[in-house]
């Protein structure tokens, strides 16, 4: 039986099993008068309905495991590829022979500041940070902000930097970067 398909049946068995036990303390509740049943075939519905409810209650933990287990994964191959782009950058600012202040204004390039942002971030005037971005660009033989972190991400999207799904980490180690 498929995954979907049975968790489809467990929840059909948890909703038919909740109608059982809410009913039964709605008619007590309420005294509704019902009329005599097979008390041993209602037993066994009751049985049937806890251990619907203790299946659904199972596969809810195994899918919440299974969850927080790709969720981790997730996290780990996030981070990997965060630290593999950071590298990157870094020496692509080394490459370049990015200034300390350069440096700081690329990282805010690339995160999609605007000049008057990074100026006000870093204390500066817009006509600095404008300079400053052209002095980038220029080192990185690129003409805009578009082209620069199409350069970054071009670079990283290469398979071999690609992080392993499976275990977070690189397949093989990242080309050096050509001397200028």
């Amino acid at each position: 039986m498929t995954r979907p398909l049975t968790l489809a049946i467990v929840l059909l068995v948890q909703i038919v099993s909740a109608v059982v036990f809410v009913g039964e303390i709605l008619i007590s509740v309420l005294g509704i008068e019902v009329e005599p049943i097979n008390w041993a075939l209602y037993e066994w519905i009751e049985i049937a309905a806890a251990i619907g409810l203790v299946l659904g209650v199972v596969l809810g933990a195994l899918a919440l495991r299974a969850s927080l287990r790709r969720t981790a994964r997730a996290e780990t191959i996030l981070a990997g590829v965060s630290g593999a782009f950071m590298d990157l950058i870094e020496g692509y600012f080394q490459e370049w022979k990015l200034t300390p202040a350069e440096r700081d204004v690329a990282l805010f390039l690339i995160k999609g500041l605007s000049a008057a942002e990074i100026a006000a971030l870093r204390g500066t005037s817009e006509g600095t940070v404008k300079a400053q971005s052209y002095a980038i660009y220029r080192k990185a033989d690129v003409s805009n902000r578009a082209q620069l972190v199409s350069l970054l991400i071009d670079d990283l999207m290469q398979e071999e930097r690609l992080p392993d799904a499976e275990f977070g980490a690189e397949r093989r180690p990242a080309p050096a970067l050509e001397e200028a």
